[in-house]
Formats: C-alpha cells, structure tokens, sequence
C-alpha cells in the first residue's frame, strides 16, 4: 500500500509537518511505502479552464510541477492532504493543487482511493466547517473515500509537540489505514 502525504503549509516543521508525518509513521509501521511532497516546494500554475483535461486524453495541459504530482497521486492508495486552516479555508497551494485535479473528474483515474484531511488551526475544529465542507465535496466529486478527518487547535510553530493525545490520534490514523 502507497501513502502520499501532502503538505500544504509553507512551513516546515509546521504543526501541518508533524501531523503528516505522525500518519505517515503509523502507516510506516504497518510497512506500508509513505512519501511526503510539500506543495510550497512545487511550482503550482492555477487552472486557466482551458478545458483541455475533458478532451482528448483526459490531461492537464499546463506544464509546471502538477505534472511531477499527478504520477505520485495516481499511484497513491491513500492521499493526505495537510493544510493549516487559512481565512477558514486551504492554504493557497494546497487550493492550487485541487483546483488542478480536474483531470480526474472525466479520467476517474483516482476513483475508489482514500484520502485523510489534516487541519490545525488556531480556532480548532468548530472553525474548519467551511475547510471540510469543500474538502468533502471535492472527494465525493472526484470519487475518494474521505476516510478521517483531523481538526487539532494548533497555530504556533510545533505546538501540537505538546499535544501528545492528538500525535497519538495521527498515527493511529496512519496505522489503521487499509
């Protein structure tokens, strides 16, 4: 089984960071092959609606770091998207790359995959409706299985270090992926 973790936080070492990799560690116990991908690192182009990815070959026709990206998400089983909670919604990358999943409305090419959503946020769970609400809808459009949901109130840089019950909870997240 291949885990993809995305992060969608500029910041490395971000509570994002460690949130992901505290999935990715649970799933790793159960030897299952992780990788992590920080979106900030990626040269993400916005969708100009070219339509180009309902035609033909059913593919993106920008050529910029998306196209490094899709190979990793297709070959993924599970995808986890990590994002901090930015104005009650993603990060402006982590828009940027569901925007650009297009592709896979027509192709179907991730249809039946899991996904996991990750979000700290300084506000915690009750400010990220709107964050899940789209993450749900995207999901269900594009046929995932969103399986988990993390919603941690963290903001400051590492703070989820002290929160050992919500690291606990992520890698159980990881370890119970099937």
């Amino acid at each position: 089984m291949k885990i993809l973790g995305l992060v969608g936080s500029p910041r490395r070492g971000s509570n994002t960071d460690l949130l992901v990799n505290a999935i990715l560690e649970g799933a790793a116990k159960n030897n299952y092959a992780t990788e992590k991908v920080y979106l900030y690192d990626v040269e993400i182009d916005p969708c100009v609606d070219c339509q180009a990815c309902k035609k033909g070959k059913l593919q993106c026709a920008l050529a910029d770091g998306m196209q490094t990206l899709y190979p990793k998400l297709e070959e993924a089983d599970v995808i986890v998207f990590g994002t901090p909670l930015y104005w009650y919604g993603p990060s402006a990358k982590m828009k940027l790359l569901i925007d650009r999943l297009r592709p896979y409305i027509a192709s179907k090419k991730l249809k039946g995959k899991k996904a996991v959503l990750v979000v700290p946020s300084e506000e915690g769970a009750d400010a990220c409706s709107h964050v899940v609400g789209m993450f749900n809808l995207s999901m269900k459009y594009l046929e995932l299985d969103l399986m988990s949901v993390l919603l941690p109130k963290a903001s400051e840089r590492g703070e989820v270090k002290g929160q050992p019950e919500t690291l606990y909870e992520a890698r159980a997240i990881g370890k119970h992926l099937k």
